[in-house]
């Protein structure tokens, strides 16, 4: 009996089980050939990554597993790619930084390898258990990685600040669980669901879902549990930087409407004021606080929190429309995001890496062709059409607008205007400033992730864009 209910569950966990045990079997890989092997190691786990994103796309059923505890859907399987995709993408990122940086070393490809499992489990996960089971294994992989360069003190504050403030939205998002559990009974978030049904409104269970949002907010850095973003995004190493903006947040926003949508769909108006403050917040705070940042990666961070903020207006409406644009808006972001560290991490003089906003001066002269992908690159993050940014935001207000939400669709309209500063001043300084010293040769992997990036904002979408919506659809259809 219990060899059968095994059998039945592990198709549906096979991509965990292909990262997983990859990642145990590079390890031992790692562990036995010596620190030269960090470059092998990176390139075989990108294979592995690469490798679980297709058998999820072509093999795997769809179905439940452990009983209700992994659920694989349409939705699960569509977030599960993109987050497979986009640690694939910034683990390939990392091999020319991991040799010139003294920063090759095998431990770091295996930890990101651990992390996509348990970002894998927290998009598919079906009860509070499996929740944070995922959320820790994902969070303590993103620790040590944070810190991995033990040389620099940056690097180690940065893993520091985001261990400590992790551990308290961990115990506020438990608490949270522990709440609805006790009000409940019930720790399946279809269960729970019924529930809420049958016995209608409860204090307990309102602030219980409060908490468990706190919590959540804190992996996709919104407002007000975004201070760790800024110091995290700049002390930690910039392949470790690119990896954070990408993937983690993916996971953390699928998790989030997961939450929502299917286990507190009767509760809809209640969770619904709670995201639009959120919302809101994130999107005022992150267009202005990042007007004044001269680091570049500090800039991004700032980007990250106002995007957050308008992937929430989506989750906000509450309905399908509004999923739909969630699961479009962060596809959308994970592109532009990774095309843009690609630049960042190609900044890059005889002398060392360089991060300030100054350095880009005059790239245009220097570097024309990185100069062209950048500017689109970032256009396309301040939402200016034609571009794929535009209509990530398009369909996230248009949802927000055809829910009734007409001051949060109007409000982050007004916050992307304002951030347009920021994104543009980067553009002024690439073609108007006077030219500063040159960087080395962009390496042959970012220019493949920047072009490709480039490619997809403008003009590929015109093709790609409607494939892409079609399964955002069908994925967001998972819950209505």
């Amino acid at each position: 009996m219990i060899s059968e209910f095994i059998a039945a569950s592990l198709p549906i966990v096979g991509p965990e089980l292909i990262v997983s045990v990859g990642a145990m079997a590079l390890l031992m890989l790692g562990t036995f050939a010596g620190e030269r092997s960090g470059r092998m190691v990176t390139l075989l786990s990108v294979g592995l990554l690469l490798f679980a994103a297709l058998w999820l796309i072509g093999s795997t059923p769809n179905g439940v597993a452990f009983g209700g505890s992994i659920i694989l859907d349409p939705f699960a399987r569509f977030m599960k790619v993109a987050v497979l995709l986009g640690s694939a993408v910034t683990l390939l990122m990392s091999v020319s930084f991991a040799r010139n940086e003294n920063f090759d070393k095998f431990e770091f490809p295996v930890l990101v390898l651990l992390a996509t499992t348990g970002m894998m489990v927290m998009v598919s996960a079906g009860d509070l258990i499996a929740l944070y089971l995922g959320l820790e294994l994902q969070s303590l992989a993103l620790y040590v990685i944070a810190a991995i360069n033990r040389d620099n003190a940056r690097s180690s504050e940065a893993g520091l600040k985001y261990f400590v403030l992790g551990a308290l939205s961990s115990g506020m998002l438990l608490y949270g669980a522990s709440l609805v559990y006790g009000f409940t009974g019930q720790i399946e978030f279809s269960a729970i669901a019924a529930a809420l049904s049958s016995e209608g409104r409860s204090f307990g269970l309102l602030v219980g879902l409060v908490f468990v949002i706190a919590g959540l907010a804190f992996k996709i850095s919104a407002v007000p549990f975004h201070m760790w973003t800024p110091d995290v995004y700049e002390g930690a190493p910039t392949p470790v930087t690119a990896f954070f903006a990408a993937a983690p947040k993916v996971a953390a926003m699928a998790l989030l409407t997961r939450f929502t949508v299917q286990s507190f769909q009767p509760y809809t108006t209640d969770w619904q004021q709670i995201i639009v403050f959120v919302s809101i917040a994130s999107m005022v705070f992150g267009a202005f606080a990042a007007i004044g940042q001269r680091n570049i990666k500090r800039l991004m961070a700032y980007s990250s929190i106002g995007h957050m903020g308008y992937a929430l207006v989506g989750l906000a409406a509450g309905d399908e429309a509004g999923v739909t644009g969630v699961l479009i808006y962060m596809v959308i972001y994970m592109t532009m995001t990774v095309g843009t560290f690609a630049v960042i991490l190609s900044m890059r003089r005889k002398d060392g890496m360089v991060e300030e906003v100054s350095d880009l001066a005059g790239l245009s002269r220097t570097h024309p062709v990185m100069a062209l992908a950048m500017t689109i690159l970032m256009f396309s993050l301040a939402g200016l059409p034609p571009l794929l940014g535009f209509w990530g935001k398009y369909y996230v207000f248009m949802a927000a607008v055809g829910a009734g939400l007409y001051p949060l669709a109007i409000i982050g309209v007004v916050a992307s205007t304002i951030g347009l500063f920021y994104y543009l001043r980067i553009v002024k300084v690439m073609w108007v400033d006077e030219p500063a010293t040159g960087f080395v040769p962009m390496p042959m992997e970012l220019r493949v992730v920047l072009g490709l990036s480039t490619v997809f904002v403008f003009p590929a979408y015109i093709v790609l864009a409607a494939p892409m919506f079609a399964a955002a659809a069908s994925a967001a259809g998972t819950f209505f």
